[in-house]
């Protein structure tokens, strides 16, 4: 799996579970303590957030650091 490939795993499932959870991107950066500006380039597959950045997201969602990487 390439590094365009991990990003895009991770950001989908980022996207899906904050909207299962009907948080908007606004609501959850607030949670995270990053710009919402850095969340949508995230979800946007744009931007290579570091592991704190990602465990801080799975915390905020309270979901399993798995769920965002799964494919």
């Amino acid at each position: 799996m390439d590094e365009k490939e991990i990003l895009k795993n991770i950001a989908d499932n980022i996207r899906i579970e904050r909207l299962k959870k009907r948080l908007s991107q606004e609501q959850l950066a607030e949670m995270v303590n990053i710009s919402t500006k850095y969340l949508n380039i995230i979800e946007n597959r744009k931007a290579n957030p570091t592991i704190v950045i990602i465990v801080k997201i799975c915390s905020a969602l309270n979901i399993d650091l798995n769920s965002v990487y799964k494919v």
